[in-house]
């Protein structure tokens, strides 16, 4: 049986200019390490043997209708803008059309050197890859928009980190697209207006067919940013490089780098090694996420007539963002809290709660998933004070008759633990796959309350992850 993959593509319709078009750079000896048989399917992709697979899905075999290209964008790296970034070591194959109806990418990540690499070897060693697959799985699991894994493939080669030679691996990465802010940036930075209207024009079709020109684009941008980053809160997620390249503007979670779920309760917990300002911590990704809009909006307005009824229009949707954030944020918490629909005078109920799991260093997953037990008093080490909030709380929840089931689908027992994350790369460049595998397994289920206890475990003080770093 042959592969076959069912393209309908359309960026690579656009000008020539939005990207560079070339093929895969191939590898010495791919292997397949994973494959998400089910989203394949889902995809309209057919699965035939693992050898096939992983020569399509390493390069080395362009499937038919493919049309493998680069994209172009910009970005605010840090605060820092850069006017040319684009897919360094990525390459877009083309699109499809799922069972849903929906376009999706299908992306080879680490298939090598392109005009945008940078001095970079286009290259991705095994232990990003795991990561992002896993990461990314189990955020789907917990309903939150993201890309997804289609495929992870060993190349056969060694990848050059300062840590010395490293097993390479590619991922094929699915997404409802890679369009970003910084895509919008490259264009406005270069006064491309026709392009930059192209591309809004594109975005709209593909993402917001019911906006109304650039300045609804940026409000539906906006909506779907604002309900993410609350999803991200409301588990613990810090994704930790909230670049405006790594912003989506289709409001899924994308590129997975120093990624990293909180154990204990911290406002201002970092995880990437080189955020040394703490600009990414999780109490600051609410600000980013407005911060980006913000640079989306000064890129859309370039395009526009009448420049100044635009700033004014662009500016009042951007301040109203921190209020959809709120709302997202209230509704999300509320929810674990078991409370079906949560008003501002729920909002110190909750905040309190953060605040002694902040003192006490209480776990941010265990805690909520034992909320209903009497187990939850072991997470805090001053039991008088939680035992005050907790009386309010049972006071407040006692009007909520769906309060069980609905804190029982809200709060995860089970996230990538980041101890779990850097045991399992660790097996793998061993050649031991069975902690991924496990981790994949109990990971595509993390509501269960059968979910398996030891991968419930917080690190012990030895197993402590302090940092992680960009997948390169």
């Amino acid at each position: 049986m042959t592969m076959h993959i069912p393209f309908d593509n359309t960026f690579a319709a656009l000008p020539s200019g939005f990207y560079t078009a070339q093929p895969p750079t191939a590898v010495k000896a791919p292997s397949l390490l994973a494959f998400n048989e089910a989203l394949a399917a889902h995809l309209g992709i057919n699965a035939p043997d693992a050898d096939e697979i992983a020569t399509v899905f390493a390069g080395n075999t362009v499937p038919d209708g493919a049309t493998p290209l680069a994209q172009l964008y910009a970005g605010h790296q840090f605060g820092n803008f850069n006017p040319q970034l684009g897919d360094g070591r990525a390459l877009l194959l083309g699109e499809v059309i799922d069972q849903s109806g929906t376009r999706r990418d299908i992306q080879l990540k680490g298939s090598g050197p392109t005009p945008y690499s940078r001095m970079g070897d286009g290259r991705a060693w095994l232990g990003p890859v795991l990561r992002e697959y896993v990461v990314s799985e189990a955020m789907h699991a917990l309903g939150i928009p993201t890309t997804r894994a289609l495929a992870a493939v060993a190349t056969g080669e060694p990848i050059w980190r300062e840590q010395g030679a490293l097993p390479g691996a590619v991922l094929t990465r699915v997404a409802a697209s890679h369009l970003r802010v910084g895509t919008f940036q490259v264009f406005a930075h270069r006064g491309q207006i026709e392009e930059l209207k192209t591309l809004t024009d594109y975005a709209i079709a593909r993402h917001y067919p019911q906006a109304d020109g650039p300045m609804s684009l940026l409000a539906a941008v906006c909506t779907a940013q604002a309900e993410l980053i609350a999803a991200w809160m409301s588990v613990g997620f810090i994704h930790g490089v909230m670049n405006t390249d790594n912003c989506a503007i289709s409001g899924e979670t994308i590129d997975y780098g120093p990624c990293a779920f909180m154990d204990a309760y911290d406002e201002a917990r970092v995880f990437s090694s080189i955020d040394q300002q703490g600009r990414y911590a999780y109490g600051n990704q609410p600000r980013i996420a407005v911060w980006n809009c913000a640079q989306l909006a000064t890129a859309l307005i370039r395009q526009m007539d009448d420049m100044d009824a635009a700033v004014e229009e662009a500016t009042a949707i951007v301040h109203a963002m921190p209020g959809q954030l709120q709302a997202a944020w209230l509704k999300r918490f509320g929810a674990k809290l078991g409370l079906s629909a949560p008003t501002t005078e729920d909002q110190p109920l909750i905040e309190d709660l953060l605040a002694l799991m902040q003192s006490n260093g209480a776990d941010f997953t265990n805690t909520f998933a034992a909320l209903g037990s009497d187990t939850v008093r072991d997470q805090f080490t001053d039991r008088d004070a939680f035992d005050a909030w907790h009386s309010r709380w049972q006071a407040r929840v006692a009007s909520e008759p769906d309060a069980a089931a609905l804190m029982t689908r809200s709060n995860p027992r089970i996230i990538p633990r980041n101890h779990r994350m850097e045991q399992m790369i660790e097996a793998a460049v061993a050649g031991d796959m069975a902690p991924f595998q496990r981790e994949i397994t109990a990971l595509a289920a993390p509501f269960d309350p059968k979910s398996d206890p030891d991968l419930m475990r917080p690190p012990t003080q030895q197993e402590i992850v302090p940092a992680t770093f960009c997948g390169t």
